[in-house]
């Protein structure tokens, strides 16, 4: 599979903005599963048990001026999967991310793409294909740039509308 979306981002010279649309992901992710189990492995105390190598490139780019930005359109009530991707989103933030939510309903009228993806610096883009069950099948890239400035449009779009994460109350 194709690198992750940390080696782009630590080349980013400005922006790099991430659109989520998926209400599940894999299930099996462990700290999903602990989450599950009532364990909270990713309180803002004990940041030595979450902080990862992804936390450190969102860091490290945001330390340089790059904006990081994280929408998501969810279904309400939200899955069980993204109750708890709203309780992991402190590690986002903590890195330096800025994270918004926009409840589905509220986007039906926007042109969004179907699927997950990244931009970096509004040129290159990168796709996430997911499987039914939510695994992760490939990863993408693209360097077009209408394409890129389709992407950005539809991001901005669910931006605008999209509510803070710390404004934004789980149903």
């Amino acid at each position: 599979m194709k690198p992750p979306a940390r080696e782009p981002l630590s080349r980013t010279r400005q922006t790099a903005i991430h659109l989520e649309v998926r209400d599940q992901y894999a299930s099996t992710d462990p700290d999903f599963l602990a989450w599950r189990e009532g364990r909270r492995t990713f309180t803002p105390d004990n940041r030595a048990d979450w902080w990862e190598g992804w936390h450190d490139v969102v860091q490290a780019s945001v330390s340089r001026g790059v904006s990081v930005r994280r929408a998501r359109v969810v279904s309400e009530p939200l899955t069980e999967y993204v109750r708890w991707e709203y309780d992991y989103a402190l590690t986002n933030i903590a890195a330096g991310e800025d994270v918004r939510w926009l409840p589905r309903h509220q986007a039906k009228d926007l042109a969004v793409p179907a699927v997950d993806f990244w931009v970096f610096d509004g040129e290159l883009v990168l796709f996430h294909h997911f499987s039914g069950d939510g695994i992760l099948k490939e990863r993408e890239y693209v360097n077009d740039a209408p394409l890129a400035a389709w992407c950005v449009k539809a991001f901005d779009a669910v931006w605008a509308r999209a509510t803070p994460h710390e404004e934004y109350k789980p149903v």
